[in-house]
């Protein structure tokens, strides 16, 4: 990971007490780029359903800043104290622990599957698959022609995941194996 501290990187933050939308919403006022995985979910309040959108995974919003910028807003702006970086957890303890940013490559991968609302995606818990080995694949033709991922089990189902490491994961419903050109 790159140290330095000016470069534009997707930054995974954790947002406590599931403040996400508001900090995303002050971010975009200042025109700093947001990811925020969203679904679509039943509520029900007074006796009335309807859907509404949600974040799909709780406490975290993916943030494309620089560290110093990031570093700078939460420390002297209120709207930003709820954001916490997301660290590496070495197994040595030696090592000191870094923080995450996610290759833009990737994170356009994730954002691409990610953006879907409807239920061709799953939201996983990263914590589900990280230990779980499958190969390598590129999907060839469909809505998400050039995604990468990993053919993984999901749920006794073989699913490609798209996972950022020690951050998040998502798995696509069905991709007809006709569409899928294994790499390794």
């Amino acid at each position: 990971m790159s140290d330095n501290r000016n470069e534009l990187h997707w930054f995974p933050m954790r947002v406590t007490y599931n403040r996400e939308l508001k900090v995303k919403a002050s971010l975009d006022q200042l025109n700093i780029k947001t990811f925020l995985p969203i679904k679509t979910k039943l509520v029900e309040r007074n006796g009335h359903r309807h859907f509404e959108q949600v974040p799909a995974i709780h406490n975290l919003l993916f943030v494309h800043s620089t560290r110093d910028t990031l570093t700078s807003l939460k420390m002297t702006e209120d709207d930003f104290s709820p954001l916490r970086y997301m660290m590496t957890r070495p197994l040595d303890p030696s090592i000191r622990p870094q923080i995450i940013h996610i290759p833009e490559r990737e994170m356009e991968n994730f954002i691409r599957v990610a953006s879907i609302t409807d239920n061709r995606v799953m939201f996983l818990d990263y914590s589900d698959v990280a230990h779980k080995v499958g190969r390598r694949v590129i999907i060839t033709e469909g809505d998400f022609a050039g995604i990468e991922g990993t053919v993984k089990r999901v749920k006794k189902n073989r699913h490609v995941v798209i996972q950022l490491e020690g951050v998040a994961a998502v798995a696509l419903a069905y991709v007809p194996s006709s569409h899928l050109k294994f790499l390794e």
